[in-house]
C-alpha cells in the first residue's frame, strides 16, 4: 500500500503550517481585504474614489540564488522580506503604491519551521509597506528540490493615478542622477558572488572588509524598500525618472527609463563602495565591467531630477544619504 505521505507529500504538515501562519497573514490585512486565508481566491476592494484615473500596476519576481546563502546559513527570516521589498520597489519607481502581495513557496519536503520563518518575512515587509499579504501557494514537490531547499516567487499589485505615472518621458538633457544607498547586494548578482567568494571563504568568516560582520550575514542583508524615499521625493521635487537598480546594475537599469536621443554618464567614484563588493571583486578577480553589470555596487535607487532641484533633494532627504552620481547627456 502506498500513501501520499509515502510518496513525499505530507498534507497534515501543510495544514498545520497554515494554522501557524494565519496570525502572521492577518497582521497585514488592510481595509480592502475581504477574504480570510484559505479561500480559493483572494478578494480586495479598492477605494476607487481616492483616484482620478486609476491605473493598476503589477510585477512578479523571485529571490534568485540568494536562497543558496540562506540554506548555507540555515537562516530563513530575511528572504521573505527581500521578495516583498523587491516587488514593491519595482512598482514604486513607476509611481504606484502597493495594494496587495501574493506569494509562492515550493519545496521538496515541507519543513514547517522553515516555511513559517519565510512567511513571517513576507508578513513583516507587507506591514512595513502597508500592503496586504492576500494569498499564496505552498507546494510540496518531492524529487524537484535538493533536501532542505525551496524556491520563492511573489506578485505585487498596486495602483497609481495616470497623471502621476513616472515613466521617464519627462527626462531632459542636464537632469541629475541622485543615488540612494543600498543595504547590500539586495537580490541580484548572487551567482557571481558565490562563485567568487566560496572557494576561499566560509559563510561564517568575517574578513576585515566587513568590519566584524560575517560574509553570510552581509550577503543576507535585507533588500531595502524605497517606498518611503520615493514618497518623500515626490513631495519634495519634480521627479522625472526613477530607477530600481537590480540585475544589470546601474547601466542596465538606468537605460530602461532614458528616452530615445538621450544618454547618461555615471561617476563610479562619487560614493564609497560597501566592503562586500570590494571583497567579491578581490576574491574572484572580477573585472570592473562585470562588477558594474552584475551588482548595484551600493546604489539601490536612482532619482532623475532637474539640475535645479538636486540641492533640494540632498538637503531635504539628507537622512537617506543621497549622492549625485551622474547626469543625463546627449546620445
Amino acid at each position: 500500500m502506498a500513501t501520499y505521505k509515502d510518496a513525499g507529500v505530507d498534507i497534515e504538515a501543510g495544514e498545520a503550517m497554515v494554522e501557524r501562519i494565519k496570525p502572521l497573514v492577518r497582521k497585514t490585512f488592510t481595509p480592502g481585504v475581504l477574504t480570510d486565508i484559505g479561500a480559493f481566491g483572494a478578494f480586495f476592494k479598492v477605494d476607487w474614489k481616492a483616484y482620478k484615473d486609476p491605473i493598476m500596476v503589477s510585477s512578479v519576481d523571485g529571490v534568485g540564488t540568494k536562497l543558496k546563502v540562506a540554506f548555507m546559513m540555515d537562516r530563513h527570516d530575511t528572504v521573505g522580506q527581500d521578495l516583498v521589498n523587491h516587488c514593491v520597489n519595482d512598482i514604486a519607481v513607476c509611481g504606484a503604491k502597493p495594494l496587495f502581495f501574493l506569494d509562492y513557496f515550493s519545496t521538496g519536503k515541507l519543513i514547517p519551521d522553515v516555511a513559517v520563518q519565510v512567511i513571517e518575512g513576507f508578513s513583516t515587509a507587507c506591514v512595513e509597506n502597508k500592503c496586504a499579504l492576500i494569498g499564496g501557494e505552498t507546494a510540496e514537490m518531492p524529487d524537484i528540490y535538493e533536501p532542505g531547499e525551496y524556491d520563492l516567487a511573489g506578485t505585487i499589485v498596486g495602483v497609481v493615478d495616470k497623471e502621476d505615472i513616472i515613466d521617464g518621458s519627462t527626462i531632459q538633457r542636464g537632469d541629475v542622477l541622485i543615488g540612494f544607498p543600498s543595504s547590500g547586494l539586495h537580490t541580484n548578482g548572487y551567482s557571481l558572488a558565490r562563485h567568487a567568494l566560496f572557494p576561499t571563504y566560509d559563510v561564517h568568516d568575517s574578513p576585515a572588509e566587513l568590519q566584524g560582520v560575517s560574509i553570510g550575514n552581509a550577503l543576507l542583508a535585507v533588500h531595502k524598500s524605497y517606498l518611503g524615499v520615493i514618497d518623500s521625493l515626490q513631495k519634495c521635487v519634480p521627479v522625472h525618472g526613477l530607477v530600481h537598480v537590480t540585475g544589470g546594475g546601474i547601466p542596465g537599469n538606468t537605460k530602461r527609463v532614458i528616452p530615445d536621443g538621450l544618454s547618461f554618464q555615471v561617476d563610479y567614484g562619487a560614493w564609497k563602495r560597501p566592503g562586500i563588493f570590494n571583497l567579491i571583486q578581490q576574491a574572484g578577480a572580477v573585472p570592473e565591467d562585470d562588477m558594474q553589470k552584475a551588482f548595484n555596487l551600493g546604489i539601490g535607487l536612482i532619482a532623475i531630477v532637474p539640475e535645479a532641484a538636486a540641492a533640494h533633494v540632498l538637503k531635504n532627504l539628507s537622512s537617506e544619504n543621497p549622492v549625485v552620481i551622474g547626469s543625463v547627456t546627449d546620445q
